[in-house]
């Protein structure tokens, strides 16, 4: 079989995995350094408070990240870059 049509042959694999629910491989999560708690809670127009409370992060926590006492850990970090494209998303989802 010709290079290319492994290619193909491989592709077609990966494609019927994933549509079975399979994990794609080739998918990588990039997670920030670093990230503005501020701005982010400022776009949303929300206190330190209602912004811990409706993502479910500890008022001081919110407060020590924003004046840089700490850094969010790594998964407070991909909860956040969620919660910065698709705050209503993280609302549902994590609504009682």
């Amino acid at each position: 079989m010709s290079k290319a049509g492994k290619r193909i042959l491989s592709s077609v694999r990966k494609a019927r995995a994933f549509a079975r629910g399979g994990a794609d491989k080739g998918f990588v999560v990039h997670v920030p350094d670093e990230v503005n708690v501020r701005a982010i809670r400022k776009r949303l127009t929300l206190t330190r408070i209602e912004f811990a409370n409706r993502f479910g992060f500890s008022p001081d926590a919110v407060k020590e990240w924003e004046t840089g006492r700490r850094t969010p850990d790594r998964s407070a970090r991909v909860l956040l870059k969620i919660v910065e494209h698709e705050p209503e998303a993280v609302r549902r989802a994590l609504a009682a």
